[in-house]
C-alpha cells in the first residue's frame, strides 16, 4: 500500500533526526580533534542494498550524500545480529575512498529480517604509511599510503574480533587516538540501529520498510523535475590543477555535460590519464559513484533547497568515467590526495552548471589550502604526538545576489575550523595568526569570499607539517559574468625573515624548532565586473579589512584617502577602466597563457592518443609530449591538434616499445 505524503514526510524527519542522533554521538565521543571538532565524518541509513536514504543535514562532511555501500555489502558472505563490519580500502567495493577513511556498518535486525544497515565513516588522522598523515602527493602507489583494511568483521555476533584490531593498530602511529575514534563510531552503529527499531515500533515495520525506498524514489522525482526544467544541450568546461605530480605539469580535469529531458550524462572522458601521484580518484567506473556527483547535489540543492538528500538524486545522472583515467584509476594506484581531485571537479561541475543555469550558480569557491596535520614532539613530556589543525578554506564565490561567503566554501566539505584555545591546548605549538586574507577574493560587482591564513611556530625538532590537498598556487578560481579570478594560495616558511622559503605545493616539510609557517587559501572568484559595485560597498569591504585601499583603487576604480571615498579622483580612476568583460569567465593570468598554448584542440588530439595506449604509458607519454610542446618555438605551437601529434610521433620514434605496449 502506497504511504501518503504526509507519513511520507513525518518518517523522513525521523529518518533523518535517526542520522543525526547518531552524528551527535559520534561527534561528542571521538578522541581526535580532526573528528570531534572539524567534524570529517558521516553516518546513515541504508537500504538492505546499500542505497543510502538517511543522512544528518547540521553535523559532518557533506561530501557524501548518497555514498552507495552495495558492493562493500557484498564482500562479507553473511551477516547475523551483533555484527558491525570495517573497511579503509580504496579498492574493495569502492565504498572508502582513501585510507584514512574507516568505514562501518552494522545490519539492523528485526524479528529476525535484515530491515536496514546503519553506516558511516570517519578520517583518521593517520594509519600509517610512508609519511605522517599518511597522505602526500609524492606518494605513487596505495601500498604507501597507510594499513589496508579489506570488509571483515570488526564484530562477530556481538564478539569483538581483537586479531583484525590489533593488526590495525599496530600499523598506525597514534593507536589511542584511533581506537578512541573508532570506539566512538561502533556507537554511533550502535545509536542507529536504537532508533530504527523505535521507528519499526512507531511506524510499522511494513511502513519501514516501504518508507525507506519511498524516500529514495521521491528524492529521484525531485531530481527530475529540476533537470526538466533546464535547457537541454551539452555543456563544456575544465579546470587544473598545479600540478599532476611532484614538479610536474598541469593536471586537467574536464566535463561534457549533456541535458536531456529529465536526464543527465556527465562525460569525464577529457581529463587526464592515471597518475603516478595520489590525486587519482578511486570510483570503480561507478557511474553514479557520489565522489563524482558532489557538484551536481550542491546544484540541485542551490535552486532546491527543500529536497531529499539521499542516493535517489542520483539516478537521473550518470557519469562516464574512462578505465585508466585519474577519475577511474586501475589498482595499485595512490589515492591519498583525492580530495584535491574531488574540489576540482566540484569545481568543473559548477562551471558547467553555470551555462545551464547563469542566473544562480556562483563563480568559482576558493580553495587550494590543505589540511594542516603536525607530527611532533612535546618538550615538557617526550610525549610524542600527532595532531590536525584545521582545514585552511577558501570563500564562498560570488553569486548573482550577493558576494561569497568569507573563509566558508563548499569545496571542503564545510568542515569546520578549529578554536585556537584547543589547539594549543592540544598540541604544543603557538598559533600566530588565524584570521581572512586581505584582497584574497577576485573582485566583481559581487566580491568572491575571502580565503583564510594561518600562522603557526613549532618549538621541537624533527616536527614534521603535512598540507593536504596543496594547489591553487597557479590556476586560481575563476571569476563569472565580467568577475576576477580570485588570489592565488601562498605556503611559506619563516616569511619576513632571511631565512624565507616559499613552499609552493610542498605537502610535507620537516622544521626546526623556532620555524613558523604560514598558508593562505586562495580566494574565491568574483561575479559581475567590478566596476559596477557600488563605491559604498567598496569602502566598506576596506573598513573591514577585506579589500586593501591599494587594491581597491587598482581593481575597482575607487579611490580611498583618509577612510573616505575620493569622488573626483574615482570619476576619473572609473572613467578610465573599461566595463568590458573579457568573456563569460574570468580566468587568472597564468591559466589564460597556459590555454594559449594548451588549448581544446590540443587537448582533444592528446585524450585521442592517450586513450589508445595502454594504462601503463599514458602518463609517461603525457609528459614527454608536454616536454616538447614547452619547448616549441612559439611560431609553431598553433593550438590546432596538429604539434600535439607531431609530437606523439617523436615520442614513438624514441621509445619503439609503445608499438607492442
Amino acid at each position: 500500500m502506497p504511504i501518503d505524503n504526509v507519513t511520507l514526510q513525518i518518517f523522513a524527519n525521523h529518518c533523518a533526526a535517526a542520522s543525526e542522533s547518531m552524528a551527535n554521538t559520534l561527534v561528542r565521543t571521538a578522541h581526535s580533534t580532526f573528528v570531534k571538532e572539524t567534524e570529517d565524518f558521516t553516518t546513515g541509513l541504508t537500504t538492505p542494498e546499500g542505497q543510502t536514504f538517511a543522512s544528518p543535514i547540521d553535523l559532518g562532511a557533506t561530501w557524501f550524500v548518497g555514498l552507495d555501500y552495495g558492493r562493500a555489502l557484498k564482500l562479507i558472505d553473511h551477516y547475523e545480529e551483533g555484527d558491525i563490519c570495517m573497511t579503509n580500502d580504496p579498492y574493495s567495493g569502492f565504498v572508502c575512498t582513501h585510507s584514512p577513511d574507516l568505514h562501518l556498518w552494522k545490519p539492523v535486525f528485526y524479528d529476525g529480517e535484515l530491515v536496514c544497515y546503519t553506516v558511516g565513516h570517519i578520517h583518521n588522522t593517520d594509519v600509517g604509511g610512508a609519511i605522517p598523515a599518511s597522505l602526500s602527493r609524492t606518494l605513487t602507489e596505495v601500498h604507501q599510503e597507510g594499513v589496508r583494511v579489506p570488509p571483515t568483521k570488526l564484530y562477530k555476533a556481538g564478539e569483538l574480533n581483537q586479531e583484525a584490531l590489533n593488526i590495525m593498530l599496530t600499523n598506525v602511529r597514534m593507536p589511542e587516538q584511533n581506537w578512541g575514534d573508532l570506539k566512538a563510531q561502533i556507537a554511533a552503529m550502535n545509536t542507529g540501529e536504537r532508533k530504527v527499531h523505535e521507528m519499526i515500533r512507531r511506524f510499522g515495520l511494513e511502513t519501514f520498510r516501504d518508507g525507506m525506498y519511498a524516500l529514495l524514489d521521491y528524492a529521484e522525482q525531485q531530481a527530475r523535475r529540476l533537470i526538466r526544467n533546464m535547457p537541454d544541450g551539452t555543456y563544456f568546461f575544465s579546470d587544473y590543477m598545479d600540478e599532476d605530480s611532484v614538479d610536474g605539469h598541469p593536471c586537467r580535469l574536464a566535463l561534457t555535460l549533456t541535458v536531456q529531458g529529465d536526464e543527465l550524462v556527465l562525460d569525464y572522458s577529457g581529463s587526464d590519464p592515471q597518475l603516478a601521484a595520489s590525486m587519482n580518484i578511486p570510483t570503480g567506473g561507478d557511474e553514479r559513484h557520489v565522489l563524482m556527483m558532489i557538484g551536481l547535489i550542491y546544484t540541485l540543492y542551490t535552486i532546491d533547497p527543500t529536497i531529499l538528500l539521499n542516493s535517489g538524486l542520483l539516478r537521473s545522472s550518470r557519469c562516464i568515467l574512462p578505465e585508466g583515467s585519474m577519475v577511474n584509476p586501475q589498482f595499485p594506484a595512490a589515492v591519498g590526495m583525492r580530495s584535491l581531485s574531488v574540489m576540482r571537479v566540484m569545481s568543473v561541475t559548477l562551471g558547467a552548471f553555470a551555462q545551464v543555469a547563469p542566473e544562480i550558480m556562483p563563480a568559482a569557491c576558493g580553495d587550494g589550502g590543505p589540511l594542516i596535520n603536525v607530527r611532533t614532539t612535546d618538550n615538557k613530556t617526550g610525549r610524542r604526538l600527532m595532531a590536525n589543525l584545521d582545514p585552511i578554506t577558501g570563500g564562498g564565490g560570488g553569486t548573482p545576489f550577493r558576494d561569497g561567503t568569507e573563509g566558508s566554501g563548499a569545496n571542503f566539505a564545510f568542515l569546520k575550523n578549529t578554536p585556537v584555545e584547543i589547539n594549543e591546548a592540544e598540541v604544543p605549538v603557538k598559533i600566530l595568526q588565524y584570521g581572512l586574507a586581505t584582497d584574497s577574493g577576485g573582485a566583481g560587482r559581487y566580491r568572491g569570499g575571502t580565503g583564510t591564513t594561518l600562522s603557526f611556530q613549532v618549538f621541537s625538532p624533527n616536527t614534521v607539517v603535512t598540507a593536504r590537498n596543496r594547489d591553487r598556487s597557479r590556476f586560481a578560481p575563476w571569476g563569472i559574468h565580467g568577475g576576477c579570478a580570485g588570489k592565488p594560495s601562498a605556503f611559506v616558511r619563516n616569511p619576513g625573515t632571511d631565512r624565507e622559503i616559499n613552499l609552493g605545493n610542498t605537502d610535507v616539510v620537516t622544521l626546526e624548532p623556532g620555524d613558523t609557517i604560514c598558508i593562505t587559501s586562495s580566494g574565491a572568484g568574483g561575479w559581475g565586473h567590478p566596476v559596477e559595485r557600488e563605491p559604498e560597498r567598496v569602502l566598506a569591504d576596506v573598513q573591514r579589512g577585506f579589500v586593501s585601499s591599494e587594491m581597491a583603487a587598482a581593481e575597482y576604480g575607487v579611490v580611498i584617502r583618509d577612510g573616505a571615498i575620493d569622488e573626483d579622483a574615482t570619476r576619473q580612476q572609473r572613467a578610465a577602466m573599461s566595463c568590458e568583460s573579457n568573456g563569460f569567465y574570468g580566468f587568472n593570468p597564468t591559466r589564460s597563457s597556459f590555454e594559449t598554448t594548451w588549448t581544446r584542440d590540443n587537448y582533444d588530439a592528446l585524450t585521442e592518443i592517450l586513450a589508445g595506449l595502454p594504462v601503463h604509458w599514458r602518463f609517461f607519454v603525457k609528459h614527454k609530449i608536454f616536454d616538447i610542446i614547452d619547448n616549441l618555438p612559439a611560431t609553431e605551437q598553433t593550438g590546432s591538434g596538429g604539434e600535439v601529434r607531431q609530437a606523439f610521433d617523436l615520442v614513438q620514434a624514441q621509445y619503439p616499445q609503445l608499438a607492442t605496449g
